[in-house]
């Protein structure tokens, strides 16, 4: 064997080596995900749980339960960063990338990422109206909240919108240092929201924990979806990419 077949084996054999192990991890992130969840959901009916809950909110509101902690302009913030969860500024958010997604040719991409979000949303709806649990005392939440307490739908949705978002992102710098960046954001992002729904007393710290574990088990399972279409597509394995394909 020459040396520069070695050197295009080696590449090959390296570029498989990765493509496994990071199929292997979304599908452990997918069963973490769904067994954490399925802990949560049994924890927060024992006594135990309640208890981790109440000292959360406990803590969130050393002396006065009336005021959370910090200075006022620090809930005035708060407040305006949980709306990065809600269900219209993703809405408006998944639009505009959706739509700069299909200029770009990109339609499958675009498809899996609108299906995505609106699944995320099936998941956060059904599961609340499968628990049916109420949500801190109404005199404490800072904000207005409509439906059950768990999961949290904020949390929820960050975690399928960023964390897909953000893996989409990586795809256009090479440099590790920005990949890194990219993600840490969208990490950020989605944890800023969860905590913003404890904070303002709109859910229970279980509630979030449960919301993070859920959507990105959703998001790890988009992710293989789009790995699987472009291994087809492509007819051998590369490494992977969130909603990678061009299908232009």
């Amino acid at each position: 064997m020459t040396p520069d077949r070695i050197a295009a084996f080696t590449r090959r054999a390296l570029r498989i080596a990765r493509t496994e192990i990071a199929a292997v991890s979304a599908l452990f992130i997918v069963a973490l995900g769904v067994m954490t969840f399925v802990e949560l959901a049994d924890d927060m009916t024992e006594t135990d749980g309640r208890a981790f809950d109440q000292g959360v909110l406990e803590a969130m509101r050393p002396g006065s339960m009336a005021d959370p902690w910090g200075p006022g302009w620090l809930e005035t913030a708060a407040m305006d960063l949980t709306a990065l969860g809600g269900t219209a500024v993703l809405s408006l958010l998944a639009v505009i990338v959706t739509g700069f997604l299909i200029l770009q040719r990109k339609r499958l991409s675009a498809l899996l990422l609108a299906l995505g979000l609106m699944g995320g949303v099936g998941l956060s709806e059904g599961l609340k109206a499968l628990f049916g649990r109420e949500r801190p005392p109404e005199a404490l939440r800072a904000v207005e909240t409509m439906s059950a307490s768990f999961p949290s739908g904020h949390s929820l949705l960050s975690a399928v919108f960023y964390l897909s978002i953000g893996v989409m992102l990586t795809r256009a710098f090479p440099q590790k240092r920005f990949k890194a960046y990219i993600i840490g954001v969208a990490v950020l992002l989605t944890l800023i929201v969860g905590l913003t729904r404890v904070y303002l007393a709109a859910h229970w710290a279980t509630d979030v924990l449960a919301g993070w574990s859920v959507g990105a088990a959703w998001a790890m399972a988009l992710w293989l979806a789009a790995y699987a279409v472009q291994r087809r597509q492509q007819g051998h394995p590369q490494a992977p990419h969130v909603l990678p394909v061009d299908e232009g």
